[in-house]
C-alpha cells in the first residue's frame, strides 16, 4: 500500500499558508486564490473533517491595505503595520469563509505558548472548544506583540515552525504546508535547473539540511530551512506532513485523495 494512503484517513487537518500565497508578486492581496482557498477548506469541514488554517500574511495585507510603496523597516513600523493587517486579513476570511456557511476564530500566538503549561493548556481548550463547535480557528504569530517573526530571531519562519507546534499542540493528523515551491528538492531549483523533487522523505538527515540553503520568497521570512525544521517538529510528534505549492488550493483535496503531489515527510 502507497504511503500517500494513510493521508486518504486524516481527520485534523491543519493548513499552513504564506505570504506569498495570499498576494501577488507585486504585495497586493490574492483575493482569488484566498476566495479558492477558503472555498476548499469549507468543502472539507463539510465533508466532516476538522480544519485548522495558519496563516500568515498580516504585515503583507497591512502593506496592501495603506498602499504603502514598500515593507517597512523598522520593528515599531512593521508592528503597527501588522496591526491593520491582521484586521484586514481577519475581515477577508471571515467573509470569504461566511458566504460558504462557515464561522471562524482568531487565535493569535506568542512564543510563550510552547514554554508555558498553563498558558498551552489554556490554548489547547481554545482550540478543542472552537474545533467542538464547527468554527475553523485561524491562527497567526501575535507580530503587535512579538518580534519573533518580524526578526526571524527564533525561527518560526513565516509561521512554519509556529504550524507544525500548533499540530503537535492540537494533535493534528495531517499538517499541509503551501508555499511558493513545489516540494523539497535536493537543492535549490531557482538555482539549479537539475533540481530533483524528493517526493517522500522518512528521515530528517545532515544531508537533508544541507539541501536547504536557506532561499526564501521576498515577501515571506522562512527559506526551506524553516520548512524542514517544521516538518523535524511535527513528524516527531507523530503527525504526517505535505510540501506542496499553493498556487492552486485545489491541491489540497488532492493531497488528501492520495495523489502524488508535493513532498510527503512521514511521521516517526
Amino acid at each position: 500500500m502507497s504511503n500517500r494512503n494513510i493521508l486518504k484517513e486524516a481527520n485534523r487537518i491543519v493548513v499552513k499558508v504564506g505570504t506569498s500565497t495570499l498576494t501577488y508578486d507585486n504585495g497586493r492581496i490574492n483575493l482569488t486564490r484566498i476566495e479558492k482557498l477558503t472555498r476548499v477548506l469549507s468543502d472539507i469541514m463539510n465533508s466532516g473533517k476538522e480544519v485548522i488554517l495558519v496563516t500568515s500574511g498580516a504585515i503583507g495585507v497591512g502593506v496592501s491595505k495603506l498602499k504603502l510603496k514598500e515593507k517597512p523597516k523598522s520593528i515599531r513600523e512593521k508592528q503597527a503595520v501588522a496591526a491593520v493587517g491582521q484586521c484586514e486579513l481577519m475581515h477577508i476570511y471571515s467573509k470569504f469563509f461566511g458566504e460558504y456557511s462557515h464561522t471562524v476564530g482568531q487565535v493569535l500566538l506568542t512564543r510563550d505558548v510552547v514554554e508555558d503549561d498553563h498558558i498551552r493548556n489554556n490554548v489547547c481548550n481554545t482550540f478543542e472548544t472552537l474545533i467542538e463547535n464547527g468554527i475553523i480557528p485561524i491562527v497567526n504569530e501575535n507580530d503587535t506583540v512579538s518580534i519573533d517573526e518580524i526578526e526571524n530571531i527564533v525561527r518560526f519562519g513565516d509561521n512554519d515552525n509556529l504550524s507544525a507546534i500548533v499540530s503537535k499542540l492540537i494533535n493534528a493528523d495531517l499538517l499541509i504546508i503551501l508555499s511558493d515551491i513545489d516540494g523539497f528538492y535536493d537543492s535549490d531549483p531557482r538555482k539549479n535547473k537539475d533540481s530533483k523533487l524528493i517526493r517522500e522523505i522518512t528521515e530528517i538527515t545532515p544531508e537533508l539540511e544541507e539541501c536547504c540553503g536557506g532561499a526564501g520568497s521576498n515577501l515571506g521570512t522562512g527559506g526551506m530551512i524553516t520548512k524542514l525544521t517544521a516538518a523535524k517538529t511535527a513528524t516527531e510528534s507523530g503527525v504526517n506532513m505535505v510540501l506542496a505549492n499553493g498556487k492552486d488550493p485545489k491541491i489540497i483535496l488532492n493531497i488528501l485523495k492520495g495523489e502524488e503531489v508535493g513532498t510527503l515527510f512521514l511521521s516517526c
